[in-house]
């Protein structure tokens, strides 16, 4: 007999019944062992633990830096007073120049022809005025001799005075020429060094453009350029400091000597002359400077920048009070080495997130640990 015919001896109602009495006990086994094992969950939510920092106040004073370019006190942009083409030019940039040497020579043909031509007026003058002269001399003893009436000396008189004012006027045109002659040597009116020149020797040039540029000997200062926001600042700073790009080991003291009135039309800044003090021998014409200007001391708080929590364009941070996370948000200033400075929103002794900030929520319980900043 098989192993499983029994089964066919059994009647099916019967059958059916035995089974589902085993299935059933077997689900009422198995719920038994699962009760037994299952422990209640814990449904209090875990409290965040956050590192934090306390809030602390320094002094710091700020300061700005401009750069800027050494210059003399003095310089002399020299011009022709007559207009012409340069034929010489005897300097270069750099030059040693002293009073009364010539720098440029304008082609000066047509300005001695003018002189020629006012000398000969004077001449004709002249000689019209001795005519004169005699004539008068000659009519006054007619006169004393009842010989010619009042009227004719008069005229005769009147002729002389013509003929002087004319020598006066020729006299007065050939000095203007002559002059316009000697101003076709440009020369030099102070002692010292050509820093800048405009005009080359075959360049037609107008009376009064600036041809050569010459440092006076003197003072050295520094130009340096301001934005309007910061003039009133500069104007009360006492002391300022001036270091030089190809000197790094020198610092000069320095003091305003000068503020532009107004700002320049292009860059819209303002001109700003700094008197150096006692410079050394080394500091030389043209040579890059950073004058530095201290600021007011203030008390300024530094936080890490991790603390920071940007939403939209209002920067923000977490404060923890009583355990508790309130979004505050604050008006930030310059950057540093991994930190930023906050100008307002934080007090002296508050608590503040300084790591995971994007993580928190509003009102969140959180516990805390850290240092004072």
């Amino acid at each position: 007999m098989q192993p499983l015919d029994w089964l066919h001896q059994w009647p099916k109602k019967k059958l059916y019944y035995g089974l589902a009495a085993v299935g059933l006990g077997l689900c009422i086994f198995t719920g038994a062992l699962w009760k037994q094992d299952k422990k209640p969950t814990d449904f209090t939510s875990d409290i965040l633990f956050v590192t934090t920092a306390v809030i602390g106040a320094a002094n710091a004073a700020q300061e700005y830096t401009y750069s800027g370019e050494v210059r003399g006190r003095y310089e002399s942009q020299l011009s022709f007073q007559v207009s012409g083409k340069i034929i010489k030019r005897n300097i270069e940039l750099g030059s040693i120049v002293q009073p009364g040497d010539i720098l440029m020579q304008i082609d000066a043909k047509d300005i001695q022809q003018t002189v020629n031509s006012s000398s000969a007026q004077v001449y004709s003058a002249q000689s019209q005025l001795n005519l004169a002269e005699s004539n008068l001399s000659r009519y006054r003893q007619l006169y004393a001799q009842n010989a010619i009436s009042r009227a004719q000396l008069d005229q005769y008189e009147n002729a002389y005075q013509v003929a002087q004012a004319a020598v006066q006027q020729a006299s007065a045109q050939y000095a203007q020429g002559s002059n316009q002659l000697d101003y076709s040597l440009l020369r030099a009116d102070k002692p010292g060094i050509v820093s800048h020149i405009a005009a080359e020797a075959g360049q037609v040039i107008g009376a009064g453009q600036t041809a050569v540029t010459i440092v006076q000997d003197g003072d050295r200062e520094v130009e340096i350029h301001v934005p309007e926001n910061r003039i009133e600042e500069l104007r009360h700073a006492r002391q300022l400091t001036t270091t030089f790009w190809a000197l790094p080991d020198i610092t000069v003291n320095s003091s305003i000597r000068e503020i532009a009135p107004m700002a320049d039309q292009t860059t819209r800044t303002f001109k700003v002359r700094i008197r150096l003090i006692n410079p050394p021998p080394d500091v030389k014409l043209g040579m890059t400077t950073s004058v530095t200007v201290p600021g007011t001391v203030q008390q300024t708080v530094t936080i890490p920048l991790a603390a920071v929590y940007q939403t939209g364009t209002t920067p923000s941070v977490w404060v923890v009070k009583d355990n508790v996370l309130t979004l505050r948000p604050v008006q930030i200033g310059a950057f540093g080495n991994g930190t930023i400075q906050v100008l307002s929103g934080l007090d002296q002794g508050e608590q503040i997130v300084i790591a995971g900030v994007h993580k928190l929520k509003e009102g969140q319980q959180v516990r805390t640990g850290g240092n004072s900043l």
